[in-house]
């Protein structure tokens, strides 16, 4: 029988030269070419991305879309907390670019030490860490049910954290210049804050970006 591969665990070997040119070129060719053409992309905020690459970035989650876009506002490489059940999706192709661009899976039931492993490797390296801290993907226009994981690794691993709202996405598009999606990076949040401060910054400054309603504070 064979072993079935454990999606959750990488080293910084994982985040070297070959995979880290990959991302590059897939974000300017690929993830900018769609974003303009079809999303008509605008990016608000840009002065508020750290040099430093010891970040957490923590968006809302509308989309698919919703990790290659904050990677190509953000202009860095950043490696994807990914529910586990992505690693066996049917869908091949979309299997092949979240295992491919460097995401790792998580259970969010049972979080495993592996997963702690990982993110520490990732901050060994010049990438930064992606989360979504409402978990999988939302359709309601409300920041709500927030998961206190990205706090607990800005603590542990002292990273800054950065809101980043994804605004107007309202289905995906099927022709050039359809839709309209902006993105929208707010001040970082200091690891030194209180567990519960870090938690009503970002979801004060999201909920404010986006103009979702805000039904944690």
């Amino acid at each position: 029988m064979k072993e079935e591969k454990n999606y959750n665990r990488r080293t910084e070997k994982d985040y070297g030269f070959i995979r880290s040119f990959y991302y590059r070129s897939f974000v300017f060719f690929i993830v900018m070419t769609v974003a303009k053409l079809m999303y008509n992309i605008k990016v608000e905020g840009k002065e508020n991305v750290p040099d430093s690459s010891r970040v957490i970035y923590a968006g809302n989650h509308v989309s698919y879309l919703d990790p290659p876009l904050i990677s190509y506002a953000t202009q860095k490489k950043i490696a994807y907390m990914a529910k586990q059940e992505l690693f066996h999706s049917d869908h091949k192709l979309l299997r092949f670019l979240v295992h491919s661009l460097g995401a790792f899976a998580v259970n969010r039931e049972k979080p495993e030490i592996a997963t702690f492993k990982t993110v520490k490797a990732i901050f060994n390296t010049p990438w930064s860490l992606g989360i979504f801290p409402q978990g999988g993907i939302r359709k309601e226009p409300e920041i709500a049910d927030i998961h206190k994981g990205f706090v607990m690794f800005a603590k542990k691993f002292q990273a800054d954290v950065v809101p980043v709202a994804v605004c107007g996405f309202d289905g995906y598009a099927k022709k050039l210049f359809e839709k309209h999606i902006t993105i929208k990076i707010g001040k970082p949040i200091s690891f030194s804050l209180d567990e519960n401060e870090i938690i009503n910054e970002w979801t004060r400054q999201v909920s404010e970006l986006t103009g979702f309603e805000n039904k944690v504070s």
